[in-house]
């Protein structure tokens, strides 16, 4: 059973280990040229149900125990002129919760746990055509060629796998334009102080202004807009991105001006709710191949779950592979509706023009950890 995953994020890594686990070689086909050839993101929370059960499900609790951050729970929202209106604190030292790991920490920790032929680099996938008997061939950017008896599409947002199986137009939901400042508490601690160990959500009319603590002391500064008509590229200037604050506390604003180098916009899109496929013999999807959501905290612990429990069904049903491809998109479709849903309720009360009110009913009603961005 030759099996090839097209893709070597946190979906396709954990897919990846938890097969080899079970002694089963897989083959990871990533874009990229190497870990460190581009930036890798914030951080994220990882939930006790699925993004940390898939790692105890790849022999990884441990190690992601000595990688995380407890103290990178700690959430507080803002409104425009700078006043609390939540601030969620976490017990310290606490694994309990939703601990925060840097994506980077995450992708490496993961990386480090296979064996090193897994992963083939600067392989893009561009084609994938059934064989005469069964099976795929793969070419990939390049001319390179290969085959593979089962093929797993862990390759995000723009799938190549995904066309195998299914037509979907995506819905643009929301535009992210995000900064990085670097060294925070030597360069600038008021805004070291101001976000402190986790999360900050400043929260206006339609808008977010956020900031999130990573473990190397940089920020990620990220700014959510609702959908809207105008040119990404409106949000490449700073000077741009200060006029939609005007009037916010400048204590705030300084996110903005404080960031190192050129704002990076880029357009948030969504599959529609309840998507779903015919499944086909030897190809399946995990992740944001399957269900490309707005990111308030589940795709990446998703994609995650979705690559335990694949793996765990190909492990437990060897002679049939298709069969147990079938027995995870079934329960797949149907854990993952409701979490689309909520995902798209909770994005549209973020950038709703009466969303600092609706958050805070939210996180007051529940008494569940506020969700990071994926």
């Amino acid at each position: 059973m030759r099996i090839a995953i097209a893709g070597g994020g946190l979906g396709g890594l954990t897919l990846a280990q938890v097969l080899h686990r079970h002694g089963i070689d897989a083959v990871v086909y990533e874009r990229e040229g190497s870990r460190s050839a581009r930036p890798q993101g914030g951080s994220l929370d990882l939930h006790p149900e699925s993004g940390q059960h898939a790692l105890a499900e790849a022999g990884l609790a441990g190690r992601f125990r000595s990688e995380a951050r407890p103290e990178g729970e700690e959430h507080r929202i803002l409104d425009p002129t700078g006043r609390t209106l939540i601030h969620h604190e976490p017990q310290p030292g606490s694994f309990s919760g939703r601990p925060e790991i840097d994506r980077s920490a995450l992708r490496d920790l993961l990386l480090d746990s296979l064996p090193d032929d897994t992963v083939v680099w600067q392989h893009r996938l561009v084609a994938a055509t059934p064989r005469p008997d069964e099976g795929w061939e793969l070419t990939f950017h390049g001319g390179h060629r290969t085959s593979c008896d089962i093929l797993i599409g862990a390759d995000g947002a723009r799938s190549v796998v995904r066309s195998l199986l299914i037509d979907v137009e995506m819905t643009y939901v929301a535009t992210l334009v995000e900064l990085s400042i670097e060294d925070v508490d030597r360069r600038h601690p008021d805004l070291a102080e101001l976000v402190g160990p986790g999360n900050l959500w400043c929260v206006g009319v339609n808008q977010i202004l956020a900031a999130q603590r990573l473990g190397d002391g940089s920020l990620r500064v990220g700014i959510s807009l609702r959908a809207e008509g105008r040119p990404v590229d409106t949000y490449r200037s700073k000077r741009a991105l200060l006029d939609i604050f005007e009037g916010w506390d400048p204590r705030l604003t300084a996110l903005i001006e404080a960031g190192d180098g050129t704002p990076t916009p880029r357009l948030i899109e969504a599959m529609p709710h309840g998507t779903r496929w015919a499944s086909q013999p030897g190809v399946t999807l995990i992740g944001d191949a399957a269900h490309l959501m707005p990111p308030v905290g589940e795709g990446a612990n998703q994609a995650m779950l979705d690559a335990a429990e694949l793996a765990n069904q190909l492990a437990a049903n060897p002679a049939d592979p298709d069969s147990a491809i079938r027995t995870y998109e079934e329960a797949m479709f149907g854990r993952i509706h409701p979490i689309a849903e909520m995902s798209a309720r909770v994005q549209a009360m973020m950038l709703s023009p009466t969303a600092a009110d609706d958050i805070v009913r939210f996180f007051t009603a529940r008494p569940a950890e506020p969700a990071t961005a994926d």
